[in-house]
């Protein structure tokens, strides 16, 4: 049984790879076979759906758990139809057998908006993480939800990890940043486990 939980775009930004660079049809011919690694195709498959859906944004966030050809979907998006159309998405992969979509979607909130930009821009704006943001997806996702943020995604070192930290920080926001950035050494060991 495989069991395993991918945040969008961390493994793939981790390891420095173009979001569309697999060969789809490599990775179906590899499901198909039922290798030992069709668990791990599936995954690079789901991961490439949800990174390649254009309204993605740092401000969403999906994770999908595996369990032979059942996706199960969690997450927060920012709008209903993000929801719906990563499902759909999702269940034209091949060797998905049925998808279990427990995507929230966040709540409408001027002060929510205003937060999350503001600390996206705080973010990317700041001379450490440039490299960061001139990415097709860039890695760090600002969520926030009745003005509770959390940090996701990944950084290059656990300096990157507490510098966003502590830019997120500074804002008016409701308790402490949840800081749930990965760092790409964790990141890659993560993938290593798959």
């Amino acid at each position: 049984m495989f069991k395993k939980t991918f945040s969008a775009g961390v493994l793939m930004l981790a390891l420095g790879a173009p979001a569309w660079a697999d060969d789809e049809a490599r990775a179906v011919s590899a499901l198909q076979a039922s290798s030992p690694n069709a668990n791990l195709q599936l995954f690079n498959a789901v991961q490439k759906q949800v990174l390649g859906y254009a309204q993605f944004s740092i401000f969403d966030s999906v994770h999908a758990q595996i369990d032979n050809g059942v996706v199960a979907l969690t997450g927060k998006v920012t709008m209903p139809y993000k929801r719906n159309d990563i499902e759909k998405r999702v269940a034209k992969v091949t060797g998905v057998q049925r998808v279990v979509n427990r995507i929230e979607v966040l709540p409408v909130s001027q002060f929510d908006d205003e937060l999350r930009f503001r600390i996206a821009r705080a973010i990317y704006g700041n001379a450490t993480f440039w490299g960061y943001g001139s990415r097709v997806n860039p890695p760090i996702h600002v969520i926030v939800e009745h003005g509770r943020v959390t940090l996701e995604g990944v950084v290059n070192n656990n300096v990157d990890r507490m510098i966003a930290r502590s830019i997120a920080s500074s804002f008016n926001s409701f308790g402490p940043v949840k800081n749930e950035l990965k760092t790409d050494a964790e990141a890659k060991a993560e993938l290593e486990q798959l």
